[in-house]
């Protein structure tokens, strides 16, 4: 039996008082190394995406306290280009890898150390297989989102799509949304229309005719979204962005 969409913890729980969850702040922050590292190597942003989708799935099933998260974290990279057929070297992954730690520091040396990493890269990816029983590919939201806005941008009148950034405030919701687990808590779909909804919150723009139409706009996207699960992923979007000013 299926939990409830949304339902469960997940890596965006929060602790005492309201206060991000111990376990939320690191996965936050691995999260974040993973797209800066993605971006340093060149990756598009579905590898991205999956590279982080495949962390946050691995820590559902297994301990924090178990493993390195960042060991974790490069191997999430290094699988997820194969997943996505944007193959990386190790030795690239180690060395933006190293450089994000240490931004002043020499790139390391082929010696034992490389050579331990390396192969503890190559072992955690036969781990994290296992562990997610090589169920890593994945249907993300972005397909769906490039849909439903040049729908919407046919529906918009033009000067009010020119004035106000939606698309790339829509965009900007989407990868940031990677940073938690709401990939494995909600459906593609409904995160695509719920950062759209946000985007358009945010900019006050109205969908035309909707005050007369039959259903919502969002339904007519997707007709098993309800009103409560855009407000459970707008939620859980702006507990992210809460989480970012909270943590250094």
């Amino acid at each position: 039996m299926e939990a409830p969409e949304g339902g469960g913890g997940g890596p965006a729980a929060r602790g005492p008082e309201g206060q991000p969850a111990p376990e939320a702040r690191v996965h936050f922050r691995v999260a974040r190394f993973i797209m800066e590292a993605g971006v340093k190597l060149g990756m598009r942003s579905i590898p991205i995406a999956t590279a982080c989708t495949i962390y946050h799935k691995f820590f559902c099933e297994t301990n924090l306290d178990a493993y390195d998260p960042y060991l974790i974290a490069m191997s999430s990279i290094y699988l997820a280009g194969k997943v996505e057929e944007q193959h990386l070297r190790t030795r690239d992954i180690i060395n933006v890898s190293n450089r994000y730690f240490n931004p002043s520091g020499e790139p390391l040396e082929l010696d034992s150390r490389f050579w331990e990493l390396r192969d503890s890269i190559v072992q955690c990816e036969l781990l994290m297989l296992r562990v997610l029983r090589f169920q890593v590919s994945f249907q993300h939201p972005h397909k769906y989102l490039l849909h439903y806005l040049v729908s919407l941008k046919n529906w918009l009148n033009r000067h009010s799509w020119q004035r106000t950034p939606v698309a790339v405030t829509a965009w900007a919701l989407l990868r940031d949304s990677y940073h938690g687990g709401l990939c494995l808590r909600f459906q593609a779909q409904h995160i695509a229309v719920a950062v759209l909804y946000l985007a358009l919150q945010v900019y006050g723009v109205e969908v035309p005719a909707e005050v007369e139409a039959e259903k919502p706009w969002w339904q007519v996207f997707s007709d098993d979204l309800t009103k409560p699960v855009i407000d459970n992923i707008v939620s859980d979007i702006i507990q992210i962005y809460t989480m970012d000013t909270e943590i250094p």
